[in-house]
Formats: C-alpha cells, structure tokens, sequence
C-alpha cells in the first residue's frame, strides 16, 4: 500500500474489502464451498492494486482469510449442530490429525516466498474448478472412508494444504468425503468445524510469523489485515444466508460452472504469474 493513502484510497480499499467479504459469503452459502477460495485471490488481487510489496501479499492474504474462517465457521457451525449435521464423532478421529496439519501448513507458510502459496492455491484452485464442474454424485472411490493411518494422513493432508491456501474444510473435505460416500449434508456441517479447527491454529501462526514484518500495510497484526478482518467477516455472515436462500430459487448448475471457470482462470493466472 502507499506509503501515505490519502481518503480516496483508503475509501476504495474499504469498499474491496466489503465486496469481498459479501461475494465470499454468497458463494459459501450458493455452492456450499468455503468463502476462503474466493476471499484469498481477490484480497490478492486487491492488494496487488494497492501496491502492496510483493514478498507479503500472499501471505496477508491467507492469513487475513484464515481469520475471517474463524467467525464465519463458527456462526455455521452453530447452526448445523444444531440440525444434527455435525458428525462429533468423526471430529474426535480427525480433530487432532487436522490440527497437526494446519501446524505443519502454517510452519512451511512461513518459511517459503509468496509464490509458492502462489503455486500451491493455484494449483488446488485448478483441481476444485475441475471436479466443481465435471464431477457427478455418484462418483465414488469407496463405500466407506478408509481408517487407520489412511485416514489420519487425509485429514493432516486437508489441514495442511487448507491452512497453506487459507481456506477453511468446505473446499477439500467436503468433496473428499462424498468420494467415500459420506452424507453430503453431513460432510457440509461437519465441514464448517472443520473450518473452525483449520482456522484458529492457522491464524496465530500467520500472526507470528509476520511479526516485525517491514513491508506490511496499515493496521496489520502480522499476516493479518485488521481492517480485512473488521470489513470481510460481517459482510461475509450476511451474505451467506442470501446464498443458501439463491441455492434454491437461481439455476445453480449455471452458477456452479461459472463458478468454476473463474476458479479455473484464477488457478491458472497464479500459476502463470509464478512460472510464466
């Protein structure tokens, strides 16, 4: 960001966030995929606009997404317990698992330049576009998930790449698990404490590992825009109801691949940027 933003930058800084936030929580609530997935490339592109150095926008950009999961999943959370839809015990076997994850993700986050979360989004980016738009309900790797050390490296996968694209459960554990054929309505809530677990843990460390950063905008707490967290979250929880109410009246296959083109785009615009 500039070094001194005058009223007009700091006014369109604030309505990007706004818009942000209100176009991730439609999307969560439409297609039932995490907000993090459309909140983390346009945070990036917006910051791109405004200057901000490039050693630290992707970052910034996880880890402001991260905490706007924690708010969100936690106001989704609540609402699926309380329709049952949140397997308790599923939780407990991957809790612990997706937590290791996200610690992992967010240590090698830390370590590594922009353009390898750059890479990693947009390559995860390619593939949820791809299996967004081709994949069909009856696809199937196995009746059942698969227990054991499988399963607990499958959750520790989840957290890991989730807390390194700043994204909450939705986006990886929900497809994920209806290829093991598990309730989709299920997998949908028991996501979003999903989310809550992938969010807290990857949040502080993006705020450690961010502190004393030279280059950071305005109002950042390490890797965390505090003006991105105040705007994001409560257009974001607004939002998500219009979705889940525009799931049942607009033709949400159309919404679905358009959805996934911009996903596609947007994997392959990152991608491009980092090897081009």
């Amino acid at each position: 960001m500039l070094a001194s933003p005058d009223l007009a930058h700091i006014l369109i800084y604030a309505a990007a966030l706004l818009f942000t936030g209100a176009l991730g929580g439609f999307v969560a609530g439409l297609l039932g995929v995490g907000g993090g997935i459309v909140i983390v490339p346009v945070l990036f592109y917006i910051f791109t606009l405004l200057g901000i150095d490039e050693d630290v926008k992707m970052h910034l950009a996880v880890g402001t997404s991260l905490s706007t999961i924690i708010f969100t999943s936690a106001m989704s959370v609540r609402s699926h317990w309380r329709r049952g839809a949140v397997d308790r015990d599923m939780l407990k076997r991957w809790g612990i698992a997706i937590f290791a994850g996200v610690v992992a993700g967010t240590l090698l986050a830390a370590q590594v330049k922009g353009p390898v979360l750059m890479a990693v989004f947009g390559a995860v980016a390619l593939l949820v576009s791809l299996h967004m738009a081709f994949s069909k309900p009856s696809w199937r790797l196995a009746d059942k998930l698969p227990g054991g050390v499988i399963e607990q490296a499958m959750a520790s996968g989840i957290g890991a790449v989730s807390a390194m694209m700043g994204i909450g459960g939705g986006t990886l554990s929900v497809p994920t698990l209806s290829l093991f054929g598990y309730p989709i309505h299920k997998a949908v809530g028991t996501a979003a404490a999903i989310g809550f677990i992938i969010g807290v843990p990857g949040t502080i460390g993006f705020v450690l590992s961010g502190l004393g950063e030279s280059d950071l905008p305005p109002f950042s707490f390490g890797y965390v825009s505090l003006i991105g967290l105040a705007l994001i979250t409560p257009t974001s929880i607004l939002m998500a109801p219009v979705g889940a109410w525009a799931a049942h009246a607009l033709p949400v296959r159309g919404l679905k691949l358009a959805f996934a083109a911009f996903l596609f785009v947007t994997g392959l615009r990152m991608l491009w940027t980092v090897f081009g």
